[in-house]
């Protein structure tokens, strides 16, 4: 194995730890990782592509949470099942780890609204007496993400939702697969069929 492959691996397995024991964004892991490689890394390390670091998560997940993780998972995908079909008006779509598999009771669930009217989803939130906090999302056309948090009756705690309002006309470029084909994200029906996909396995 050459030698960037092997700082590459070790990059993606201390990224991969990260992500799974302190609940980081892969951006977030990557950098730590990096940092605590330090010299090792040496200068101008590249960064591994997210596919990378999501493959060593799932290895992290089936040695040593296997036993835990697949119903850790299917109680966000419940909680983000109520959500969407609470705001179904708003086009929800769920992504992040939640929706590609790898989630942990530490994570957080990330549901993309799209909106014919930026303000539509602050403005139904209001309305549905829903608190929430609001905030821009820096480098994203300052994006507006609406946080809320929500029990999980199978967890028995807390979660943090975050809502990432778009404008309808980002729907589409929103639907491209990854390099392998995977969505990124997917609608009610989709999420539907994951939970009973899920269900099925586990029967």
């Amino acid at each position: 194995m050459a030698a960037s492959d092997t700082l590459t691996a070790e990059l993606c397995a201390r990224a991969a730890r990260l992500v799974v024991e302190e609940g980081l964004d892969y951006a977030g892991a990557k950098r730590r990782a990096l940092r605590e490689l330090g010299p090792q890394a040496g200068r101008g390390a590249v960064l591994p592509p997210n596919e990378l670091v999501e493959d060593a998560v799932r290895e992290h997940l089936a040695l040593f949470h296997a036993d835990t993780q697949p119903a850790e998972l299917q109680a966000l995908r419940r909680l983000a099942l109520r959500w969407m079909e609470r705001l179904a008006e708003f086009r929800p779509h769920l992504g992040g780890a939640v929706w590609r598999g790898t989630a942990t009771r530490l994570s957080s669930i990330f549901i993309d609204l799209y909106c014919d009217d930026p303000k539509a989803a602050e403005i139904g939130f209001l309305n549905e007496s829903i608190p929430f906090d609001s905030h821009s999302e820096p480098g994203h056309d300052e994006e507006t993400v609406l946080t809320v948090q929500a029990r999980s009756p199978e967890l028995g705690e807390m979660v943090s939702i975050h809502f990432l309002v778009h404008d309808h006309d980002e729907l589409r470029g929103a639907l491209k697969p990854d390099a392998r084909g995977q969505t990124w994200r997917g609608d009610l029906p989709a999420l539907r069929q994951r939970l009973a996909n899920d269900e099925g396995a586990h029967r």
